[in-house]
């Protein structure tokens, strides 16, 4: 095993650049506990001369409490920057080099405070964009909670999920809705806010790219239905045109159909029908509220699939709301 080990390719200490100490403190202490050498620079031991009639075993402990301390201190020369090096090169031990730095780049109380302040500052300012995922969004409140917890201030998980809670967009509201129907949100933990937000993304997407391929189709059918006419022109009539045509009425026949009782949700959270009808399986235990275009909540009577006819054959719709009110 000791064998093996000394065959381990050895990492770097983490470099310091005159930024962001406290983040390279937590490296450095980090590192050193790893390679064992911590010790050195916490307790700043005195390696005690040698006695006469030794032992093998007080030898060769000696010799490692030497060894231990001096690598420790190789450690941080090497991993200061040339400029650093010189002001710390005259410190006697680990522990003064590592006190010095601490004085020099974490700063006092005051500094500290202001550190703190900035970062509570950005934390509250801080708003999701339309244009971000819910976990973009949450990996920089992490980001600035770490950071306060750094510099001695707790920031819970806690007050992360109410934070997200409360500054998401309009997009989440009926997931929201869901989750304080079914759940103690004074309870729930940031990883399973996250995933619970992250399913209406993913149905999200899953459409825009439906609607995307769909409209590929289109053009390159449209495409090739010119060609054909340009080679054929009024010659006959040309079977693979006439399927074409009736699929493209056929496809507005679909969303021009159930005009007053069909809400097609392109860019929120679920679609909306009014027809019972319509549903293939429909969960009446789902019991919501909604916002609509004009700023009324509808109440929500389940949730299912919806079966619809295309010209490719039945299109299955899935997590549609049954919203009875709907105009």
């Amino acid at each position: 095993m000791e064998a093996r080990s000394r065959n381990l390719p050895v990492l770097a200490p983490p470099m310091f650049d005159k930024e962001n100490y406290q983040a390279w403190a937590v490296k450095m202490q980090a590192y050193m506990e790893g390679c064992d050498y911590w010790e050195a620079v916490e307790d700043d031991y005195e390696v005690a001369a040698l006695p006469d009639n030794l032992t093998l075993n007080q030898i060769k402990n000696h010799k490692e409490m030497k060894t231990r301390k001096a690598k420790a201190k190789a450690y941080l020369y090497a991993a200061v920057p040339p400029a650093i090096f010189s002001r710390i090169m005259v410190c006697e031990s680990t522990k003064t080099i590592w006190d010095f730095l601490k004085a020099e780049y974490q700063g006092d109380e005051m500094i500290k405070s202001m550190k703190v302040l900035n970062l509570v500052r950005e934390f509250e300012r801080l708003q999701m964009k339309e244009s971000e995922t819910i976990k973009e969004y949450s990996t920089k409140l992490i980001v600035i909670a770490n950071k306060e917890r750094m510099l001695g201030t707790d920031l819970s998980d806690n007050r992360l999920v109410q934070k997200i809670l409360v500054s998401l967009p309009e997009r989440y509201e009926a997931t929201i809705a869901s989750l304080e129907n079914t759940r103690d949100l004074s309870q729930i933990k940031l990883a399973e806010l996250v995933r619970a937000l992250q399913a209406p993304e993913q149905r999200r997407s899953r459409r825009l790219k439906g609607s995307v391929e769909d409209a590929l189709r289109a053009k390159v059918q449209h495409s090739s239905e010119g060609k054909e006419k340009k080679w054929k022109g009024k010659k006959g009539s040309d079977s693979k045109s006439e399927v074409a045509a009736g699929c493209r009425k056929q496809r507005r026949k679909i969303f021009s159909m159930q005009a007053l009782c069909w809400l097609v949700d392109s860019g929120y959270t679920n679609h909306m029908t009014s027809d019972k009808k319509l549903f293939r399986n429909l969960d009446k235990s789902i019991k919501l509220r909604v916002r609509i275009g004009n700023g009324e909540y509808l109440a929500v009577e389940g949730r299912g699939t919806v079966a619809m006819k295309s010209c490719a054959g039945i299109k299955l719709i899935s997590d549609v709301m049954y919203v009875p009110e709907i105009d």
